[in-house]
């Protein structure tokens, strides 16, 4: 309402933030907070060896190190990239919500980049001193101690975020007492972080011990040691992530929950449901039995093999962040917000003076036949396009050829007793939350739309003032 509207309109603004924060989430959990822990244990394994095998000792040290060379390259380039543009598209396609969350969260986020600058420090320190600290028992040591600092530090920048992902999840008592306390401790937290971190773990295993089969020749003495010591850091955390996962279920909101089909099989295969929940345990199954393969044979455990458990992770964090972030549909902040962006205790206003009337960047109070359709844009990007677009992925015009039939023309009375109803019918779709009069725009707007597909334009491309005057009528 008080921003001009960023929108992609094929691949829309929802799948932007998707793929940037997805790939970032891989990257933060299986490159950082599991993968730290998981290298430091390892250099402390080496030390331990290299007292009484100097060569097997030296051996893990290396590993450890290359190993660390791979984290080390791509969370300090593609996963700071990745975080600062989560910042970025988010803040483009939702700023009310963003806004919102600063000023709910301005002194956690501030604590969080303070432990992620330190982050930044302990991780350049731990990696470019590394081939110095062999050079005593001391200068080790204290290179170990380096490494669990930057593990901590890892751990408690997303344990800040989690908070701020479970607030928007479930405010808890925020909603009667607006005060940092509370929406910190709201009721997602703790369960979601008891879920997060072991399942960090475990992914951070998966990718180690992929590149430890590439990293190791055939020959090298420690292989099968080193194979079965990371196969066993696997299997220890799955059974826990699994606990996690019951715990973090129990804890989300009823409500939520019925969303689930639609979240894991989107809405054209929420049918298969039950099928694709199997599918999703025999591929963790799949990475578990794989890992285990390394435990009882490390030997026998080929290289091309690792691939899976790798994708699967991938597959399931990226699923699981999908889920997330539409189970908490109609609102991006529970019973606070809905999804585009307008507080729930300003609906009644909005649905009384017209929605149009209440926006900054609109320019249309009262519309008449000659500006319905430019009316009909308006209220479609503001209160449509964080998850909509007209003719890309989700489109509004292809929803409705769905539902009353491809090739067909529209029919105006029976979208808008849709759309007055569709909170009721789909629950995870927000109130509409204009008056009468922009409900027929609206509805003349996706009708001309699919007669005479165009694209609509977000405001980084037509400029601040986003909607310009529309010469255009719907032709009979």
């Amino acid at each position: 309402m008080d921003f001009p509207i960023f929108h992609l309109d094929f691949m829309g603004n929802r799948m932007l933030v998707a793929v940037i924060a997805i790939l970032h989430v891989v990257i933060n959990h299986g490159l950082a907070v599991g993968f730290i822990p998981l290298v430091t244990w390892l250099e402390y394994k080496g030390f331990v060896i290299n007292e009484r095998r100097h060569a097997d000792g030296h051996a893990w040290d290396e590993l450890a190190r290359k190993l660390m060379f791979i984290g080390f390259i791509i969370t300090t380039t593609v996963g700071a990239l990745t975080g600062v543009g989560i910042w970025f598209a988010a803040s483009l396609a939702n700023p009310a919500s963003i806004g919102s969350l600063v000023r709910v969260f301005y002194f956690a986020w501030f604590t969080e980049w303070i432990v992620f600058m330190l982050e930044v420090v302990f991780i350049m320190i731990y990696f470019l001193t590394w081939k110095k600290s062999v050079t005593s028992a001391h200068s080790k040591l204290r290179h170990i101690r380096f490494g669990l600092a930057l593990s901590i530090f890892s751990w408690l920048t997303m344990a800040i975020i989690v908070a701020i992902l479970g607030f928007m999840m479930d405010p808890g008592n925020w909603l009667s007492k607006h005060t940092l306390l509370q929406g910190f401790a709201n009721p997602i937290y703790l369960p979601q972080l008891i879920f997060r971190t072991p399942v960090a773990m475990m992914i951070a295993g998966t990718f180690i011990l992929m590149a430890t089969l590439y990293i190791l020749k055939k020959d090298s003495p420690i292989k099968r040691e080193a194979v079965k010591t990371v196969s066993a850091w696997i299997m220890r955390w799955t059974p826990i992530a699994a606990v996690g996962a019951f715990i973090y279920y129990w804890q989300i909101p009823r409500m939520m929950i019925g969303n689930l089909p639609v979240a894991i099989a989107t809405q054209q295969f929420q049918d298969w449901y039950n099928s694709l929940l199997w599918v999703g345990v025999f591929a963790i199954a799949v990475g578990f039995i794989v890992s285990g393969s390394g435990f009882f044979f490390p030997t026998r455990l080929p290289r091309p093999l690792m691939v899976i458990p790798v994708v699967v992770s991938v597959l399931f964090l990226g699923t699981f962040e999908r889920i997330r972030e539409f189970i908490r549909k109609p609102y991006v902040i529970g019973n606070y917000m809905y999804a585009n962006g307008l507080l729930a205790d300003d609906y009644p206003l909005y649905q009384q003076n017209g929605l149009l009337s209440e926006s900054t960047w609109s320019g249309i109070c009262t519309i008449t036949p000659e500006n319905e359709l430019q009316a009909g844009e308006n209220v479609f990007a503001i209160s449509c396009t964080r998850c909509h677009t007209t003719h890309g992925i989700n489109s509004i015009v292809w929803n409705f050829e769905r539902m009353y039939g491809a090739g067909q023309p529209l029919n105006p009375d029976a979208m808008k007793a849709y759309i007055k109803q569709m909170h009721n019918v789909r629950t995870y779709m927000p109130p509409f939350p204009g008056n009468d009069a922009e409900l027929d725009a609206l509805v003349a707007y996706i009708i001309f739309e699919q007669k005479e597909p165009t694209t609509l334009e977000g405001a980084q491309l037509r400029g601040p003032s986003l909607f310009g005057n529309l010469d255009r009528k719907v032709t009979n």
